[in-house]
């Protein structure tokens, strides 16, 4: 099948799920298994994996080019489950992706980013924007989220934040933005497109966190059909396939080539991509266009409850729909839930690794001032009202009265970070090690990014300064952890040797 396009389905045929049916059907039927994998459908597993998985999970991890399921006549059960994907998104082509969003990233990257285009990227954007860069060689500028200093929360980009970017480099002819965020505010990404469109430039969307926007009223609406003319989805984080399984959506807008990103991701993708993650991402598909309103109006429902709940807790304030209308938040996902902690005299990270320890109970993220739980689309509406009991019953006994906790100690908007060589060069440099001190001045072969706030601090080409070296310090006396750091401790830092 040509990468540019997808086989149109029918209207009725969401209700299908073809690819999951026919490799569901090849392991039922017991077929000679002279391919790969060694295990044989089972029998050649390690018995304790045998156990864990289940023959049937086994039976069906099958290799690509089995003729009825992704080779035979066109279009096979593979590129039907694609194009009901697209349909089901409004996309003009999607592709499954089985190592998450940052498999789309780097194709994407490849085919809209090559060795020495320009490209203007939201400065926390997730890292595999910087790695895919690296990849094509693509000189990126940036533009920066808006940003809440008493939260230490990054939001969107502003319209008027992207205008100035894409102004600061017309040479650029692709914006790589983010909606929502790790916390569930999404941009305004309709006024970004008409932005980026007015230059001429193609806008990409990760919405990694929103896979599940646009098939419920009380959703922000999908990005693609909000103008953007590429999309990431992690189906995987909220809809329900597989750990791992995502997708990208080229949308019908024509300002990017299907064909060339099709060509991309045919380099970046393994030649035994597995089935298990595939038949996740053809059943979550069907799951969210046919049940998916249903099930959402019920966890929504369930959220609210809990956030009501959760109010009446002395302490705790919960971050939702009251922030949209600040600078980065055009919508809210209700399925976020994301706690202000500080009123209790404890961290996030406290709060956290008391819920941990008492009850088991495991949040996605905690920050200094915020601790975050991402639902599911068919979320246990049980387990909501029992995690509202444990918040209330630790802060009852945890809480320490006094002043509330500061959510960081600064914000890194002042930093001045000058891109001196292509991102490329610098991690593919050779690199020397260097007390922090030391590499003031010098060229940084490293991202790091502080968790609180999700901003890289340093990017791979960019020059260290005096100020960039006191905030990665100020960050790591914080609390703060460091993600892409060699020294998490920040006391070494690579740098690109035999250049200042």
């Amino acid at each position: 099948m040509s990468e540019a396009s997808t086989p149109k389905s029918g209207p009725s045929e969401q209700p299908t799920a073809p690819y999951l049916d026919a490799v569901v059907a090849y392991g039922f039927r017991g077929p000679g298994r002279f391919h790969v994998p060694g295990h044989k459908g089972g029998p050649g597993a390690d018995p304790g994996l045998r156990y864990a998985l289940g023959d049937r999970a086994l039976g069906i991890d099958i290799p690509q080019d089995i003729h009825g399921v992704d080779i035979g006549p066109t279009p096979t059960p593979y590129e039907r489950a694609e194009a009901l994907a697209a349909e089901a998104y409004g996309a003009a082509r999607t592709w499954f992706l089985t190592n998450g969003a940052t498999q789309g990233n780097h194709a994407l990257c490849l085919a809209l980013a090559p060795l020495g285009a320009h490209v203007v990227a939201q400065r926390n954007s997730h890292a595999s924007i910087v790695d895919g860069l690296v990849l094509s060689g693509g000189l990126p500028s940036f533009v920066a989220p808006a940003y809440d200093s008493e939260l230490g929360m990054a939001h969107g980009v502003t319209p008027d934040a992207l205008d100035a970017a894409l102004a600061a480099d017309p040479e650029a002819r692709v914006a790589f933005l983010v909606s929502p965020t790790y916390y569930g505010m999404a941009a305004d990404v309709e006024a970004l497109a008409r932005v980026a469109h007015a230059r001429d430039v193609a806008l990409v969307v990760d919405q990694s966190w929103g896979p599940h926007f646009g098939f419920h009223p009380d959703l922000p609406e999908s990005a693609l059909k909000l103008g953007a003319d590429a999309v990431l989805t992690s189906t995987h984080k909220i809809v329900g396939s597989l750990t791992q399984s995502a997708m990208l959506h080229i949308g019908p807008t024509g300002r990017i080539d299907p064909a060339a990103v099709g060509r991309a991701i045919r380099l970046v993708r393994s030649t035994s991509p597995s089935s298990l993650l595939m038949a996740s991402l053809d059943g979550a598909r069907r799951q969210l266009a046919v049940h998916g309103e249903a099930l959402l109006h019920e966890t929504i429902a369930a959220a609210q409850a809990t956030r009501e709940k959760l109010a009446t807790t002395p302490g705790i304030a919960t971050i939702d729909a009251g922030f949209v209308g600040r600078d980065g938040v055009a919508a809210y996902d209700p399925l976020r839930l994301v706690l202000d902690t500080r009123a209790t005299g404890r961290t996030g990270y406290e709060v956290a690794d008391a819920l941990r320890n008492a009850y088991d109970v495991q949040v996605e993220l905690a920050t200094v001032a915020t601790i975050v739980c991402v639902l599911g689309v068919g979320q246990p509406a049980e387990a909501l009202v029992r995690f509202a009991g444990d918040v209330d019953e630790i802060v009852k006994r945890i809480q320490k009265p006094g002043s509330p906790v500061a959510a960081l100690v600064r914000g890194p908007g002042a930093l001045s970070n000058e891109m001196v060589v292509a991102p490329r060069d610098a991690f593919l440099g050779v690199s020397e090690v260097v007390a922090l001190e030391d590499a003031v001045g010098r060229i940084s072969c490293e991202s790091i990014a502080g968790y609180p706030p999700g901003i890289p601090a340093l990017l791979p080409g960019e020059r260290i300064t005096a100020d960039t070296a006191t905030y990665l310090r100020e960050l790591v006396a914080s609390g703060a952890r460091l993600h892409g750091a060699a020294d998490p401790t920040i006391a070494t830092i690579h740098v690109l040797a035999g250049r200042s």
